[in-house]
């Protein structure tokens, strides 16, 4: 059927194409053809398909002529195998970009391009992309390349850390800058090659030789471009801002300095930006949500705001902080430290034993935090008072503070069942909590536990920042919002084609997934074989959250309101709300400075949202890197773990303590195996053993590369579980 419609296709363009054809309409091509009138359908499927691909052009008179195919722009994605996507702005779906047509392309490159190839209605439903072709660059998004330098007779060459960076970048002699080989360098482009020629570039630093303590991560900071130093106009402006809270910095505000409240952190945080006080009256509970107010500090347009909105997080590697503010600031005035006067911004919640709130204030306040807390304190307190420990020990020791805990216990299960009910999907996946020692080497890697306590402080902040999302959003004023789109519509068919093999259905209506429909099924799930595999699948279905000014809802929360309120001290957004919500407390947001928001925040959201993602990929690569580095240490050991992704290279297995390693095809030696991309298995031809999505697997650690940060592992079967053991004795 599609060779046949190719076919037609080619016919057509071919005839359109020819030198002595004149522009005609599609009833005169029909009658030169003489294609009769039952097959006139077809001809205009033919027709319509040229059209789409830009082959041919139809006039308003309806007449067609040759055509050139549209070029549009977006930017080029590159993949370490050669290929590469296109993404478009205001497009959900990319363009597939074959190897042979990158045309030289850079990953981040403003790329002009043609499509190749349109999906139909058949392939679009398969998940299939459209293909198309770089047909020239714009603009350069890689300026700069961090990489390992190796030395050769009389020239160098860098090795990207950045594996969609396809080739090895050419150094000429004298352009080294005294490196040597071994050394992790920064690299600027100066040539991006061709079809023959590698990219050429100069160094212009030196970051450590890659043996070096700290020179790993410091070469990701690098590579991702992250700012490390302050300039010192920001550092100046940190410094003059007082350490004290004046009497006139207190005047007007909500003086709450006789609430009793505290800080719940990890033990090691420093930049404590929210605090919690919680009464009961009744059937009632008074609920205290109280933030930093950083934005008395942090003045609109002045060099500290502009650092920050650069920046637009603090990022958390494994072994250090670089935060969004100077540590003047978070870690002195704007942190909640115990026993200090603090300004605020309070969000005052009455809620009732339903856990519905009936009435809130939104407020300027000064406060007095009382006790510094850490999670493990207040998690083993709670369960001292269960009974669970003995002796009560740090009950004892916060024993004026017990009865706001269990208070807080109370009423965190009222919000978290609310929740439940009305949809709110809880994914489980354990976090990583990673053990360096002086060195940065890492001594031990463990999934990092949700205790009672992290979770009381999570319903706490997300009932404040629901509360503040839906008060601006019904005020009609300039807002940034949370926003988490509706799962991708062709994923969640697949994964309703998929979980009816195993007897579970998924209500889809009106082409779209109600949120209490995901957590549905991840509570039918729960316990059974198949939870692993299905849990993932539904996760890969869903959208990444982002900032905009709209308020489109929140699916994963099944929230009609959502925003980012609670952490000003580390997200840029929740600092510019704050800027809002005190103008408009203060009567100041009158119809120019609305105007001025309406102009900044989508910008504020897109800087922010894309900032998120470089702060994530970041993260992410220091957390592989230094589970490569951990591996490196067990080769040869065993370990349990489950699949946690199939492709048809092979099999990724994910330990108990979260690391993740590949099984490659090429190691799976007692069979061929085949990847079943519908069934999410790869079965053996010969033995028609089957790895699924979610199995469990016992796996063997065969290498650990920390350049590519890759780790190598082989399953552990029956059949080979002797050559192992002889290996290892």
């Amino acid at each position: 059927m599609d060779q046949t419609f190719e076919k037609r296709k080619k016919v057509i363009y071919d005839f359109i194409c020819d030198d002595l054809y004149v522009p005609m309409k599609k009833k005169e091509i029909a009658i030169l053809l003489q294609i009769p009138k039952e097959q006139r359908g077809e001809l205009t499927e033919v027709l319509d398909a040229l059209e789409a691909e830009g082959k041919v052009f139809v006039s308003k008179k309806g007449k067609y002529t040759k055509g050139q195919a549209k070029r549009m722009s977006g930017v080029f994605q590159a993949n370490a195998r050669g290929f590469g996507f296109v993404l478009q702005e205001g497009e959900t779906g990319d363009v597939f970009i074959s190897e042979e047509n990158t045309n030289g392309a850079f990953d981040g490159d403003r790329v002009e391009f043609v499509i190749t190839k349109e999906t139909d209605g058949r392939d679009s439903h398969e998940g299939k992309r459209k293909e198309g072709k770089v047909v020239g660059i714009l603009s350069h998004g890689t300026t700069k390349v961090v990489g390992l330098y190796e030395k050769y007779k009389n020239f160098g060459f860098v090795r990207p850390d950045n594996q969609r960076v396809l080739n090895d970048v050419y150094i000429p002699a004298g352009k080294e800058k005294g490196a040597i080989t071994g050394h992790k360098v920064v690299v600027e482009l100066t040539s991006y090659g061709g079809e023959d020629m590698k990219p050429e570039g100069r160094v212009v630093e030196i970051i450590g030789h890659i043996n070096d303590p700290g020179t790993d991560i410091m070469s990701i900071v690098k590579g991702y471009d992250l700012p490390v130093e302050f300039p010192e106009r920001v550092l100046n402006q940190a410094e003059r801002v007082g350490q004290k809270v004046s009497e006139a910095d207190m005047a007007g505000r909500m003086d709450l300095r006789d609430w009793q409240m505290v800080t719940i952190d990890g033990e090691d945080a420093k930049d404590l930006d929210d605090a919690v006080s919680l009464t009961k009256e009744g059937d009632n509970y008074r609920l205290g949500v109280h933030i930093a107010d950083v934005t008395n500090y942090v003045q609109e347009k002045s060099a500290l705001d502009r650092e920050a909105l650069n920046r637009g997080t603090s990022v958390y590697l494994a072994d250090r902080v670089i935060p969004m503010l100077p540590h003047k600031l978070s870690n002195g005035i704007c942190s909640l430290n115990a026993g200090e006067n603090r300004l605020a911004l309070s969000c005052i919640m009455t809620i009732n034993g339903k856990g519905e709130i009936i009435d809130h204030v939104i407020a300027e306040t000064v406060i007095r935090v009382e006790e510094r807390m850490s999670y493990t304190s207040v998690a083993k307190i709670l369960e001292e008072q269960a009974g669970k420990e003995s002796p009560k020990t740090e009950s004892e020791k916060y024993r004026d503070l017990v009865p706001m805990f269990l208070l807080m216990a109370e009423l965190s299960g009222k919000l978290r069942d609310k929740r439940r009910k009305r949809g709110s999907i809880d994914f489980d996946f354990p976090e990583t909590k990673m053990i360096l020692d002086e060195n940065g080497k890492p001594i031990n890697i463990k999934p990092y536990d949700r205790n009672a306590a992290t979770k009381i402080i999570e319903d706490f902040m997300l009932m404040a920042n629901e509360t503040v999302a839906e008060e601006y959003y019904w005020r009609e004023l300039p807002f940034l919002y949370r926003t988490h789109e509706q799962p991708d519509e062709e994923k969640i068919k697949k994964l309703s084609t998929f979980i009816n093999n195993f007897g579970f259905h998924i209500h889809v209506g009106n082409s779209e997934v109600k949120p209490k429909e995901v957590q549905k099924l991840l509570g039918q799930v729960e316990g059974t074989p198949q939870e692993a595999l299905i849990s993932r699948l539904a996760l890969r279905s869903m959208r990444q959250a982002r900032y905009t000014p709209e308020n489109t809802g929140h699916f994963g929360l099944a929230a009609k309101y959502y925003t980012h309120f609670t952490s000003p001290i580390r997200r840029y957004p929740d600092l510019q709300i704050h800027r809002i919500i005190k103008e408009n407390i203060r009567g100041k947001l009158d119809g120019d400075r609305i105007a001025h928001y309406e102009k900044i925040l989508p910008e504020v959201a897109l800087q922010s949202s894309m900032r998120e993602r470089r702060a994530d990929e970041a993260e992410r690569e220091t957390v592989k890197l230094k589970k490569t580095e951990y591996m490196q240490d067990h080769i040869g050991d065993i370990f349990e773990g489950v699949i946690s992704g199939l492709t048809k290279w092979g099999a990724y297995v994910e330990l108990h303590n979260t690391i993740e390693g590949l099984v490659h095809v090429t190691n799976m030696r007692d069979d061929h195996y085949d990847y079943i991309e519908g069934q999410y298995e790869m079965v053996g031809e010969h033995t028609r053993n089957v790895y699924r999505l979610g199995q469990q697997a016992k796996v063997r650690v065969l290498g650990a590369d920390r350049l590519q940060r890759t780790i190598d592992f082989e399953f552990v079967t029956v059949q080979n579980q002797a050559d192992i053991l002889r290996d290892v004795l």
